[in-house]
């Protein structure tokens, strides 16, 4: 009998939300052995049975060393700050309707309806003998009522002592006696590919204390969540350790038994683990609860600039050999220290203090939780190789508002001229007249060209904004050379060859801001 099989192989493409969970993990436990003997296979080494064993010793050492200090968080809601959070269908569209109740911020509610969905969950661990006890901030925000229940299943109500919604850091204290701490670990030392275990409260109260294993996948992670603002500082640790809602707040530990991050967040098409976790690293989170203790708030310094991560354009630009570095946009205000220290926009700082900086949210962490008006040293690379060092004041960092916008699009104004074309960067442009300056409200110091349009394979696909995705941008300058026409636009790029990088000064319409982009032009007429 002949049978014939046709496979097929179906890609099933889904985009990841990222959101705020109650990070923690799903049981799952690991078989070494197999239940039966396979026919014609030796029985394994004692050796390599006994190295298991100890491994698995090791894990069970672990977790029963850091149980004690895990707890169980509830968190009351006013009913307005449920639904706010609640059902974010808009967020997420297209998610399964039983998937919704994942979606929930902070921690995981009781239950579908509203007066049930007026109590949240999430984790937390004890960090001291007199009851402080660190979680995350979205745990416990806008919450009337908090409580904490200990592995031996005592409850205290817990005095939310202060939270750092930047960092997603919450410190509570409760009333005990006999607290197992948790012992800190450092989250600077640890190092990709390491074990760790992610302990917590995953999917609410029926899955308490449930320790997974994994490792750390990555660090220096930033994510796009929905709580993120410019002045968070995102540096997470990711790992596979499996992660669900139910877990934020609770602790990531190394193999020594050492909290090393404060579990918050996951990446996942479903809203339960798909191996991609996020942990607050354990450093920063010590700096916030150290300030919250003693000052009751988080005081913040700054040097007062406008970054972003450097990129390979960047690094070449300056004459570095890999891809870091912090590139510097522009400033807030005129008086900004930085900027009368000498920093200049295109300036890509590469240190602080003789400690390395790669990426933003290290030299987040290296000036934010120093005091105002103390000097730093900030170590730059600018165009050709050059290198300087300069010695900045720091500024408090005010308190900060979200600011409403209009979102709109501005008007492309249909009844112009056909916008001139820019090969070399693969961009249309046109000049800005009085009726522009009117209808974008350009400030009376912004003077350049509009982008209208994009080539999807230019250079500067992916770097410049159009009207109809996030723009208009303004180009400002060419290596410092200001354009106000297409045709000073042209007449600056002529004296780069194709494939040099040149400094472009861009203004965005819509958020009214300065930055740098490096962009390697192209072939064809200028």
């Amino acid at each position: 009998m002949v049978r014939s099989r046709r496979d097929r192989l179906t890609h099933s493409v889904a985009v990841a939300s990222l959101f705020l969970v109650a990070f923690g993990a799903t049981a799952s436990a690991q078989s070494l052995a197999s239940d039966q003997a396979v026919a014609g296979t030796s029985a394994p080494k004692d050796a390599a049975v006994a190295q298991l064993q100890s491994l698995s010793d090791a894990f069970a050492t672990v977790a029963a060393r850091v149980r004690p200090s895990v707890v169980y968080i509830t968190a009351k809601q006013p009913p307005r700050a449920v639904a706010s959070r609640g059902r974010a269908t808009p967020q997420f569209p297209g998610l399964p309707p039983e998937m919704q109740r994942y979606f929930e911020m902070p921690g995981i509610p009781d239950g579908p309806g509203t007066p049930r969905g007026e109590t949240a969950s999430g984790s937390g661990f004890i960090v001291s003998k007199d009851g402080y006890v660190l979680t995350n901030n979205h745990v416990v925000d806008s919450a009337t009522q908090v409580t904490v229940r200990l592995l031996d299943r005592r409850e205290f109500p817990a005095r939310v002592v202060g939270t750092d919604p930047t960092t997603d850091v919450a410190v509570l204290k409760i009333e005990a006696t006999g607290l197992t701490p948790a012992p800190f670990g450092d989250s600077d030392a640890s190092r990709v590919g390491e074990w760790v275990l992610a302990v917590g409260n995953p999917l609410g109260e029926n899955l308490t204390c449930t320790v997974t294993q994994g490792i750390i996948s990555a660090k220096g992670r930033a994510l796009n969540l929905p709580n993120r603002s410019q002045s968070s500082i995102q540096d997470f640790i990711q790992t596979d350790a499996a992660i669900n809602p139910g877990n934020s707040g609770g602790p990531l530990v190394n193999v020594r038994g050492e909290v090393i991050g404060i579990n918050s967040a996951i990446a996942s098409p479903t809203g339960v683990s798909a191996g991609y976790g996020f942990a607050v690293p354990i450093n920063l989170a010590r700096a916030v609860m150290e300030q919250i203790r003693t000052n009751g708030q988080v005081e913040r310094a700054a040097l007062g600039v406008l970054v972003r991560d450097a990129t390979t354009e960047d690094a070449a630009y300056v004459g570095m050999p890999e891809n870091r570095g912090v590139l510097v946009q522009d400033f807030p205000s005129a008086d900004s220290p930085a900027r009368l220290a000498g920093l200049q926009p295109g300036d890509v700082i590469i240190s602080v203090g003789g400690r390395n900086v790669d990426y933003v949210a290290q030299l987040q962490e290296a000036i934010a939780f120093r005091k105002p008006g103390e000097t730093v040293d900030v170590e730059v690379a600018r165009k050709g190789g050059a290198r300087a060092t300069l010695r900045i004041p720091l500024q408090r960092v005010p308190s900060t508002r979200t600011a409403a916008r209009d979102t709109r699009a501005p008007s492309t104004r249909d009844e112009r001229a056909v916008s001139p074309t820019i090969a070399s960067l693969g961009i249309t442009v046109e000049a800005v007249d009085a009726d522009a300056v009117r209808d974008l409200k350009l400030p009376a110091d912004v003077h350049g060209v509009i982008v209208t349009d994009i080539a999807e394979s230019s250079p500067a696909a992916g770097r410049l904004a159009t009207p109809q995705f996030g723009g208009p941008d303004m180009i400002l300058s060419v290596e410092g050379t200001p354009v106000t026409t297409p045709e000073s636009l042209r007449a600056a790029l002529r004296a780069a060859k194709p494939g040099e990088i040149v400094t472009l000064r861009i203004y965005n319409v819509p958020e009214k801001n300065r930055r740098i982009e490096r962009i390697r032009v192209g072939g064809g007429e200028r």
